[in-house]
């Protein structure tokens, strides 16, 4: 029996990992293909990639408030304030308590950081912030404070932990588009290192842009496919179908080439420019 009720617990517990993997990484893929005018449902992403691509946001600065996040919970058990010196422990507990005690002032610091983006679209890299103060200022708010007990009832302690649970589900999707794009950018910026593509044809495929780098050849009636492109760098393939664009791309103004491979189309990958 008590095997059953830890399977279950397993099962539900990887069950939510999964859906929040699947669901960060749509919101990433979208963030990320959006800017080069794609969308990945359109491109056929299955669950597996969905979640997998969530992996993406598995930053360093991630990991390390993971870790600082464990050993937080970690320490508070009762076993770790036993082995910890005791002023240690009661520096700890003092602070947790002053904390507590303003935890208006921190959901008050979230709320303007929250009006600051939505009103005036400032601190847009930090949008993330203001959500993720308010949530902790309501965690803040229904912990033990000096003296006093852990608030009671629901609407003291469930309210606010379901209002706080809320607003992280919001910061993890802000971040998770947040950082989509910023990869898209960054790639969209540096497109010159992806993989090159090489594209032969039978027929001129009217592939134009404003980039220098675009470059078309004609081998000569000699030859079957006698249409050569190059300059073009890979963004994705997918069913046969390769999502190009030129050197110098912009997204702004540029748009994005669909190739697809068949008998009077080859297309060649090359390494992209390190």
């Amino acid at each position: 029996m008590a095997w059953t009720k830890v399977g279950k617990v397993v099962i539900a517990q990887a069950s939510f990992i999964a859906a929040l993997m699947f669901y960060l990484g749509v919101i990433y893929t979208s963030a990320y293909y959006g800017h080069f005018h794609l969308s990945p449902f359109l491109l056929g992403f299955s669950f597996a990639e969905f979640a997998l691509q969530s992996l993406n946001l598995l930053t360093f600065p991630v990991l390390v408030g993971a870790v600082v996040l464990l050993i937080a919970v970690a320490l508070s058990g009762p076993r770790s304030r036993q082995a910890l010196p005791d002023a240690l422990v009661r520096g700890v507990s003092l602070s947790t308590s002053a904390l507590a005690r303003r935890h208006l002032l921190v959901v008050a610091a979230g709320t303007v950081l929250l009006i600051l983006w939505w009103q005036w679209q400032l601190l847009l890299p930090y949008r993330w912030a203001g959500p993720l103060l308010i949530a902790f200022g309501l965690l803040l708010g229904v912990a033990p404070g000096d003296g006093a007990d852990r608030p009671t009832g629901l609407r003291d302690t469930a309210v606010p932990i379901f209002a706080a649970g809320v607003l992280l589900f919001w910061t993890v999707t802000l971040a998770a588009g947040q950082l989509g794009k910023q990869h898209a950018e960054y790639d969209g910026r540096n497109v010159v290192q992806r993989t090159g593509l090489v594209v032969f044809s039978a027929e001129r495929l009217g592939l134009s842009s404003r980039s220098t780098d675009l470059h078309f050849e004609d081998l000569g009636a000699a030859v079957r496919l006698r249409y050569r492109y190059t300059g073009l760098r890979l963004i994705v393939a997918r069913d046969g179908r390769y999502y190009a664009v030129p050197i110098g791309w912009q997204a702004r103004t540029d748009p994005v080439y669909i190739l697809r491979e068949s008998d009077d189309v080859r297309v060649e990958l090359t390494p992209g420019v390190q």
